[in-house]
């Protein structure tokens, strides 16, 4: 088996104060011609929230569960955590990695599909950042794809259970299930994995695994969240708002919402969720219960030191449903190139999916 001397945490990151706002989303959006008056509203959705993404610091606690757990279960690797976006950047944990002797590491992402903004696009930046650091840098290998790990599935069906506890009339199955995930362009979709369309295709079966595991029996529905381009471009749909307007119009009482698509909650989850769609929730006369994220549920915290373990020792990998592990390292060419047009959202900045 490979050698790695060192674990990195990749993710996409989030300002931590009001004068980091706008300087992030500059990033975030660098080199796409976003004009600075759309940047200044995205801001307030942050501003809002006291200029502050969670993303940096569930960062930072899923880091320590996985140190604890690595300690625990005998994998004898340090931690290093680099984002794309904003401090610490990916660079900069390289070159601390290089000056600390890491020459081989494995990187762990936030995001458990494939698509070119969720998987190509990270692979892309840590060899910029690798580049930028040079000859030192450690070669950094990327753990596979996780939607369907049993840890991840049955967090998020604990969480559905718990979101449902919530409602009116605990324990009656008189509520709807809807799954969410960032909307991306559908020609960014029929490109991602090895022979296309695996973001979509992911998504639904995690979705369907995880109404499995929470017992849930009747249909549910998935729906997409943050979409942004020109109106002329296509993007996955439904929109979460939309759904939740047909289930009223259905004669809905209440929705469970859970979001699929994230394995952490930050801005799209915090405020397309828990802000926007909880109005339009209300005003439908929906009863609404948002369910967790995986986070650092101590399910998906082993899960990650299982697929360590994975490349470490070679234990056979573990997944539910019909998809199956798929390939340890995402292949060449996986999730395609940059389709025409925006490749992310413009109107709020794409999160690790």
């Amino acid at each position: 088996m490979a050698r790695y001397d060192a674990f990195l945490l990749v993710s996409f990151g989030g300002p931590e104060g009001p004068a980091d706002v706008i300087p992030f989303l500059e990033n975030v959006t660098a080199g796409r011609g976003i004009p600075r008056t759309r940047l200044e509203q995205v801001a307030e959705h942050y501003y809002q929230f006291g200029g502050v993404s969670p993303i940096n610091q569930q960062c930072r606690d899923l880091l320590a569960a996985v140190e604890k757990d690595f300690a625990a279960t005998g994998i004898d690797l340090p931690v290093y955590w680099g984002n794309r976006n904003w401090h610490p950047y990916l660079a900069d944990t390289l070159a601390a990695m290089a000056a600390d002797g890491v020459r081989s590491a494995l990187a762990f992402v936030t995001s458990a599909y494939s698509s070119y903004s969720s998987c190509r696009q990270y692979l892309g930046d840590i060899e910029k950042a690798r580049a930028t650091v040079g000859p030192a840098a450690p070669r950094v290998e990327k753990i596979r794809q996780y939607f369907n790990h049993p840890g991840f599935i049955e967090a998020n069906a604990a969480a559905v259970a718990q979101a449902a506890s919530t409602l009116a009339e605990p324990g009656s199955d008189h509520w709807d299930l809807v799954f969410t995930a960032h909307s991306v362009p559908e020609a960014m979709a029929a490109a991602s994995g090895p022979r296309g369309g695996a973001y979509p295709a992911q998504l639904a079966e995690a979705a369907r695994l995880v109404a499995q595991q929470a017992g849930y029996g009747r249909a549910w529905r998935l729906a997409y969240s943050s979409r942004s381009g020109p109106p002329t471009q296509p993007w996955l749909g439904p929109d979460i708002n939309d759904c939740l307007a047909d289930l009223a119009a259905d004669g809905s009482h209440a929705v469970v919402v859970s979001p699929i698509g994230f394995v952490s909650d930050h801005m799209e989850v915090r405020f397309d969720l828990d802000v926007e769609a909880a109005q339009t929730a209300a005003r439908l006369g929906l009863g609404f219960s948002r369910a967790a994220t995986a986070g650092t549920d101590p399910r998906f915290v082993s899960m990650v030191s299982d697929l360590v373990r994975e490349r470490l020792d070679g234990t056979a990998p573990a997944w539910l449903g019909d998809l199956g592990a798929g390939p340890a390292a995402c292949p060449d060419g996986c999730c395609g190139p940059v389709p025409a047009g925006p490749a992310r959202p413009a109107a709020s900045p794409p999160s690790p999916r």
